[in-house]
Formats: C-alpha cells, sequence, structure tokens
C-alpha cells in the first residue's frame, strides 16, 4: 500500500464555502486500474471528514458496508484521532468518484479483498488528526493560547487554565481558514481510547428496528417492478416470445424483449413473476448447448499438463523431484454461486437524458459507468445512490446486473426496480472459478526438500484489474502458492491460465480458497504418509516463522490437540482436521472437529480458529467475521457446487444449493492474538481457512482424503 499523505490541497474550501464548517480528505497517489474509470491528474483528495457548525460529524465512507462492519470500524480510526465518540458520527457511502474515492491498493472505487482495514486506517486516522490539529489552532487563535494548553473530549475543546470551552461546531469557519499542517502526528497505542476496544456496531440500532434501507428496500412514488429471465442455457438467445397471456394477466405493465433477456414490468414483484412464468418463450441455445461439467473437468485436467509461467522458482525442485521419494495429489474446486440474503436488484429512472440508480454495490464507479454507456449518455448524467448490501461475498463487484437493469428501464416509463428471483439470482450468477492445483513434494529422512505447486484455473484480474495482470500471471490464483508460510525446500510455482468459456467473478477467500486448501490438504497426505502428526509436521516446518508457529500453537491447545475426542450421537467416526494460512496480512490457524456416520454423512461439531491479524480495531468485529466465514466454508466443503449439464446450470435454489442449517451449526470458539503489526484483512479468512480444516478431519476419521470439492459421501461410506 501507498499510503495518503496531507497538504493544504486536503482542505475542500469549495466544500467548506458551500456548507460551512471544516472539510478535510486525504491526498492520494494517481492512478488508473481499468479503462471504463476517469484518468485522474496528479493528486486527489479521498476519506473526506465534515465538521459542520452544527450536528454530527460526518464521514463520507470510502468503503462499502455490506454487514462486515467498516461503518463502525471506518468511523472508529477518524474518530479515535477527532476526539469525539462514535454516537456523533454520520457515516455516508460516498459517490461514485474514483479521483476521491480511490481504493490506495487497487486504483479503483472498489471494495473487496479483506482491503479496507489495510488501505484506509491510516488515511482515515490522519484526517481526525489533521482536523483536530486545525480545530485546536482555530480555538488557540481566538483565545490567545499556546495549543499545548488545550485539550479535547467529545467533541470540545478546553482550556483548563481558563475553564473556557468550545464545541467543535463553534470554531468550524475559523479552522477552515486555517493552514493546513503538513505533518500530524498520530497517537501512540497506549493513548488508544477506541481502536481496540468492543465498540457497539453504529448500524446495528437501524437494523434491529428495521430503518436501515437496503438497495432492495427502495420505494419511490409511481415504481413499478420488473422480473426477469434469461436462456436456460448459458449465453443463449432469445428466438420468439408471445407477450399475450402475460399481458392478459391484471397489474401487468409491459413486456420487455432484449436479445439475451426477457422481463416483465407490473405494479409488484409478485404479479411480475407470476406473468414472466406465463410466458411462451423459445430460446436459441448457441454455442454451449453442449457444455457438460465431467467435459470441463477434462479440460482443466489437460491444461494443467500444458505449459505454465514460472511463479517462484529457488533451487532445483524439478531435479530434486526427478530422484524420488516422491508424494504427489492434485485437489479440485467447483463453481460456486454467491447467493447473498440479498438478490440482485437495482433501481433505476431513465428520463430527460439522465439515470438516477439506486442499488447496493461494491462498484459504484464502474457502475455509473456501465450505466451511461447503455444510455450513451456521459458518466456524470448518471446519479448512483449507493445503499446497504446484503451481503456480497464478491457477487457485487460485478456491474454486469446494474447493466442487464439499465437495458431494461430505459425502455421503461417511471422508476422501475428489477429484481432477480432466486432462481435467476443462482442462474445468472458469475461463478467462483473452477480451480485444479497439483503439488508434488521429495521427502528425505522426515523433511519436505523439493515442492512443486502447479494452479491452473481462469484470470479474474485479466479481466477486472489488468495491472494486477503481469507477465501471465495472475497474483490473486496464486495467492497462497507464492508464498506459503512454511519453510518447504527448493520450491517451483507455476500458473497455467485456462478460460473455460463460464462466466467467473472474485468469490468470498478468492484465489487462496484454492490453494490454501490444497496445501494444507497435501500437508496432511504427507503426515500420513510419513507417520507424522499433523501439527508437529507443521511446527517443523515454521522455525523460521515464529509468528504463524504461535498462531498454530494456539489454535492447537485451545482445541485440545492429542486429547481423545468425545463420543458423538451424530455418527461414531471422530476426528480433528487442522490447517493454517497467511493471507489477506492475516495469520490464522483452524482445528475442526468432524463426526461421520456409517452413511457417510459428515457434521462438524467444532471449530476454533486462532487469529494474528494485526493490531485490531474492533475485536467485536473480527469475530463476528470470522464466526460468518467459518459457517460459509462449511457449507461449501460440505454441501455446494455449481454443475453444468446441456449448458444449463443445474442448481436451482437453497433445496439443491444448500446453506447450512441450524442443527448443523457447530460450537465455534475464536481466540485473537495480541499483535502490534500492521493491521490485515478478516472478511475472507475465515472462509478459506475452515475448508481444509473440515477436510483434513474427515481424513483423520475416515482415511479418504477430499480432493474434488464438495464431499462425496458415498466415497467416506466405502471407507466404513
Amino acid at each position: 500500500m501507498q499510503a495518503g499523505t496531507l497538504s493544504r490541497r486536503a482542505v475542500l474550501r469549495g466544500g467548506a464555502a458551500v456548507l460551512g464548517g471544516l472539510f478535510i480528505g486525504i491526498e492520494l497517489p494517481a492512478g488508473r486500474a481499468r479503462a471504463d474509470e476517469p484518468q485522474a491528474a496528479g493528486a486527489a483528495l479521498s476519506a473526506f471528514v465534515h465538521v459542520p457548525a452544527q450536528g454530527r460529524v460526518s464521514l463520507i465512507m470510502p468503503a462499502v458496508e455490506m454487514g462486515q462492519g467498516v461503518y463502525t470500524s471506518q468511523a472508529m480510526c477518524m474518530a479515535e484521532e477527532l476526539d469525539v465518540g462514535l454516537d456523533q458520527i454520520e457515516a455516508i457511502h460516498a459517490p461514485p468518484d474514483r479521483e476521491h474515492y480511490g481504493h490506495p491498493i487497487f486504483y479503483v472505487q472498489a471494495t473487496g479483498g479483506s482491503t479496507t482495514t489495510m488501505a484506509w486506517t491510516e488515511p482515515l486516522r490522519r484526517a481526525g488528526a489533521t482536523a483536530r490539529a486545525m480545530l485546536v489552532a482555530a480555538a488557540a487563535a481566538e483565545w490567545s493560547v499556546p495549543t499545548s494548553e488545550l485539550v479535547t473530549a467529545r467533541g470540545v475543546i478546553t482550556h483548563p487554565g481558563s475553564g473556557r470551552a468550545q464545541r467543535y461546531g463553534d470554531v468550524a469557519d475559523r479552522a477552515a481558514r486555517m493552514p493546513t499542517p503538513a505533518d500530524v502526528p498520530l497517537k501512540s497505542p497506549e493513548q488508544f481510547r477506541l481502536i481496540g476496544t468492543r465498540a457497539r456496531r453504529i448500524d446495528t440500532p437501524d437494523k434491529v428496528v428495521g430503518k436501515a434501507v437496503y438497495g432492495i428496500d427502495v420505494r419511490l412514488p409511481g415504481m413499478t417492478f420488473a422480473a426477469l429471465t434469461a436462456s436456460p442455457v448459458l449465453g443463449g438467445k432469445v428466438e420468439h416470445v408471445d407477450e399475450a397471456p402475460a399481458l392478459a394477466m391484471p397489474g401487468v405493465r409491459q413486456v420487455v424483449v432484449l436479445d439475451d433477456i426477457v422481463a416483465v414490468v407490473a405494479d409488484n414483484t409478485w404479479i411480475a413473476e407470476q406473468a414472466l412464468r406465463a410466458l411462451d418463450i423459445a430460446w436459441s441455445p448457441g454455442a454451449n448447448a453442449a457444455l457438460d461439467q465431467a467435459q470441463l473437468w477434462a479440460d482443466t485436467e489437460t491444461a494443467a499438463t500444458g505449459p505454465g509461467v514460472t511463479v517462484r522458482k529457488e533451487g532445483d525442485a524439478t531435479g530434486k523431484l526427478a530422484a524420488g521419494a516422491l508424494v504427489e495429489a492434485a485437489y479440485e474446486l467447483p463453481f460456486l454461486a454467491h447467493t447473498s440474503l440479498e438478490t440482485q436488484n437495482c433501481t433505476l429512472h431513465v428520463h430527460d437524458g439522465a439515470c438516477e440508480i439506486w442499488v447496493g454495490t461494491q462498484v459504484p464507479g464502474y457502475a455509473q459507468a456501465g450505466a451511461a454507456q447503455v444510455l450513451g449518455i456521459p458518466p456524470e448524467k448518471v446519479t448512483v445512490h449507493n445503499h446497504l448490501i446484503g451481503g456480497g461475498f464478491g457477487g457485487r463487484l460485478e456491474a454486469g446486473p446494474i447493466v442487464t437493469a439499465t437495458r431494461i428501464a430505459q425502455k421503461v416509463a417511471g422508476p422501475v426496480k428489477v429484481i432477480w428471483s432466486r432462481e435467476q439470482d443462482i442462474r445468472q450468477d458469475m461463478f467462483r472459478p473452477l480451480y485444479h492445483n497439483r503439488l508434488k513434494a521429495r521427502i528425505e529422512n522426515d523433511r519436505i526438500t523439493a515442492w512443486h505447486h502447479r494452479v491452473t484455473g481462469p484470470s479474474i484480474l485479466a479481466r477486472w484489474l489488468p495491472p494486477a495482470f503481469k507477465d501471465g500471471i495472475d497474483s490473486d490464483a496464486i495467492d497462497g502458492a507464492a508464498e506459503p508460510p512454511y519453510a518447504l525446500g527448493d520450491m517451483l510455482v507455476e500458473y497455467v491460465r485456462h478460460e473455460n468459456g463460464v462466466p467467473f467473478s472474485f468469490w468470498r477467500g478468492v484465489g487462496p480458497n484454492s490453494t490454501v486448501f490444497s496445501v494444507e490438504s497435501f500437508l496432511d497426505l504427507i503426515a500420513r504418509k510419513s507417520g507424522a502428526d499433523p501439527v508437529a509436521l507443521r511446527r517443523g516446518l515454521l522455525q523460521k516463522n515464529p509468528r504463524a508457529r504461535a498462531v498454530l500453537d494456539a489454535a492447537a491447545a485451545k482445541a485440545g490437540w492429542g486429547t481423545p475426542l468425545a463420543a458423538s450421537a451424530f455418527g461414531a467416526r471422530r476426528g480433528r482436521g487442522v490447517a493454517l494460512m497467511h493471507a489477506f496480512g492475516s495469520l490464522l490457524a483452524c482445528v475442526a472437529e468432524v463426526a461421520v456416520t456409517d452413511g457417510g454423512d459428515v457434521r462438524v461439531t467444532k471449530v476454533v480458529v486462532a487469529a494474528d491479524i494485526g493490531r485490531i480495531i474492533n475485536p467485536d468485529t473480527v469475530v463476528a467475521q470470522v464466526e460468518g466465514g467459518v459457517v460459509f466454508g462449511i457449507a461449501t466443503v460440505l454441501h455446494n457446487r455449481i454443475t453444468f449439464a446441456g449448458g444449463r446450470v443445474e442448481q436451482t435454489n437453497f433445496n439443491d444449493y444448500r446453506l447450512l442449517r441450524i442443527n448443523e451449526m457447530p460450537t465455534i470458539e475464536v481466540e485473537l492474538m495480541a499483535s502490534t503489526e500492521k493491521s490485515g484483512g478478516i472478511g475472507e479468512p475465515g472462509t478459506v481457512i475452515v475448508q481444509p480444516a473440515v477436510a483434513n478431519a474427515v481424513f483423520a476419521a475416515t482415511g479418504v482424503q477430499l480432493t474434488r470439492m464438495p464431499l462425496d459421501a458415498s466415497l467416506i461410506a466405502r471407507s466404513v
């Protein structure tokens, strides 16, 4: 990360002139990562803080709230240095504006990859500290006293010597005219009063009483509702539509027919869905009519044997592996859907050469640009009102649904809300990619002396963030493989890019889902073949990584590694599995316990996670993210996959694409490690780390190693 710095440009005098008070921002390096965002010249301001003459301090948030708690954590960083309470802050989503709110790491306006805390903690702290310094300077000038004699607390400046006091708002206008200090010191950790505390989330009260507004909650006067369907065959086109049955139904306004989408516009969603089902639609399946899951797997496996790009090479792994004492395995991960609780939706009003959009999106700039391109109008004619998101998981890092909704809305008079049904949300998704990992290792005297890891799969970054796709390497796809936490002897890591024609996008846990699962599963295979304890094997590989070893030891101790497992009423076969990861700037270790029936059904009974994520902003948020990620990951390893037959997605709803159910919930224990390291991410890691831990627990209980997700009960049953 290239940290932002403050300068005189950081005071938005234009904004202060209009609204009054003090505006503070962060100066970020210019750059452009995608051609569909405007090029910025020079530096730009970001993460604005507005201290008004009256009312609460406004934080215009650079990141989007989608349940991960950034409303609160971002506010805590700014409030810590500004010396205000969280109850004195109003959090506002930033408008589409890459120049002012672009991500310091991605150079695009996006929220994802567990990077919000890494990217924005220091800039927001500096913004708060600078605002406080200018407010104090204004009060000191008015009272003719040194700034060193003034103290601040909860938005009030006090001069203890004279007893005088003023609210921040009282001096905000004067502060806006003060020189902007070049380098304001930040608080030391022992001075923190908010950072590191279990602060209550500032968005929770409105959510509890139903006041919070998600994109799907938007209501506008005169609004209609649209339900849509696409070809059941991937990429199919519309041949013919008999609109009469739908138009004859009360409450139906119109049928919109595009080349690849059919939508019904009605007075409410229920009528629109019923009318959509009444339509007689003939589809042309196109080139994907023969798309088949078995062939997709076979093509990927074939690609994995072809030429690849060297990601990392140390020593002569190829030569050593050719000498024998070889352990080898391949691990495969399927397509997955995002299945957020809030299905894709978008409300639009296209009128008078402009467009307004109400939506919850992780990429407001891409949403604006996509709608503008469809309508043939300048981006500044598109206003995006961003809302809370009812689950993103990477699915709302794509603007495709907003583009589709715009294509429908431009044919509708007045505002219209376009809503995807659960079935369409799954079948029209852009899926987690299918990955193939092949690993080889040489074992000599119970030591790993050579290691080869080859990752095969498509490249998300080549499309989504081209600068991150360098020299034929997708840095996300190989994350977790290129720099594992272990000492593995001579190393060769390779990447094979293989595109299979299925639309794909980021999915919670991104690249490490594939690589960490494969590395950790492979280590357990090595442990079994060499007769080693899985934890002891890993400890031996971490002699030069004490931070990672401490996390592993903490998880093992908390889980009672090595002690007998209690009997379970669910199944007689019991097992513990362990896994360790270093990704997203964080270290996590996980121990999972499972019970297995003779029929091959698996129940995860307990999960213990130890996490060193560097300096923690809000421990409650960290624990919640780990717990949520664990639940997400368990459903993945036990149940879920997207498969194709005849070009069609075979899964339709939660009956055949399972979420974890209440009776399947394990006990989850999370231990947070004290750390002074730089803050890492936590939204993704819980999902990543639990999958290999569960798979390794099943391996311990049954002797069957999972090499293709999800678990296959029939294989486990045959192991009895």
